[in-house]
Formats: structure tokens, sequence, C-alpha cells
């Protein structure tokens, strides 16, 4: 029996496509491996853990219209200052009451008070969140003028 011959002008050649075959291989091979490195990476920055931490330790609710919140706040860096947001919500879960608070640079943990105004009865103060990135207008330092 002979081995029927296959027309390369329609199918192309066997020994081209051999040869493609490992270099495709390798290329999707690479992409996969970067795709991953990809996930990885932001998982890691999604769910690893944060630079800095704020949590409220105490509240007081004042008055109708102000809470006192103390915060604690714990850095991978504690010679850095830091921003933390507090906010007050009302019994319906509602915020009531937000403020920028400057945390100074300090040894270990760092604890503050800070006093809320609120435009409605507060029942809870919290910590929203703390950043490495102070706003300008909170900034303790002095700028240049002229």
């Amino acid at each position: 029996m002979t081995q029927q011959q296959i027309p390369p002008d329609r199918y192309g050649s066997r020994a081209r496509s051999a040869h493609t075959r490992p270099v495709l291989r390798w290329v999707l091979l690479v992409v996969v491996a970067l795709a991953l490195t990809g996930v990885a990476l932001i998982g890691y920055r999604n769910l690893g853990s944060t630079p800095i931490e704020g949590k409220q330790v105490a509240f007081e609710v004042i008055d109708d219209h102000s809470v006192r919140v103390t915060l604690e706040v714990q850095r991978d860096d504690p010679q850095r200052p830091a921003d933390c947001v507090v906010r007050g919500r009302s019994e319906a879960g509602e915020e009531v009451g937000r403020r920028e608070v400057l945390v100074h640079p300090a040894n270990g943990v760092s604890r503050q008070d800070t006093v809320l105004r609120t435009s409605a009865r507060a029942t809870i103060g919290e910590v929203y969140g703390c950043t490495y990135n102070v706003p300008e207008y909170l900034s303790t330092h002095t700028r240049p003028t002229g």
C-alpha cells in the first residue's frame, strides 16, 4: 500500500506545522506565566498586610451633634505622618459626620482622641480608613512664602 500524498498547496506542509507547534507552545507558556504573575501580584497587594491600619478603640456620644472618637493607628513606618478619616453614623447607619485627622509620627502604635461634629445624633464613631497620603491642608509643615 502506498501512502497518499496530501496537496501542500491546500493543507500546508507537515514540516512547517511541526516546527511552529513548539514555538507556539513556548509563547503560550510565557503568556500564561505572565498572567499568573500579574494575578499573584494583585492578590498580594489587595489581600496582603496593609502598611497602615487604623481602628476605633473607644467612642463617646457627647451630645446630639458631637461624638468623641479614640483611634489607634499602627504603621509599618511609624516615623511618617498619616491621615485617618473618622466618621459618625446614626442608628439607621447613615453617615452624619466625617473628619480627617492628622496622626503625627510616633514610635510604635499611636493613640489619639478627636471630637467629631455631626449633623444629627450619632450612635457610633468609627475609623473609616487611614493613609500615608497626607493632604497639604492637614500638614503641619509651613511653606515658604514669596
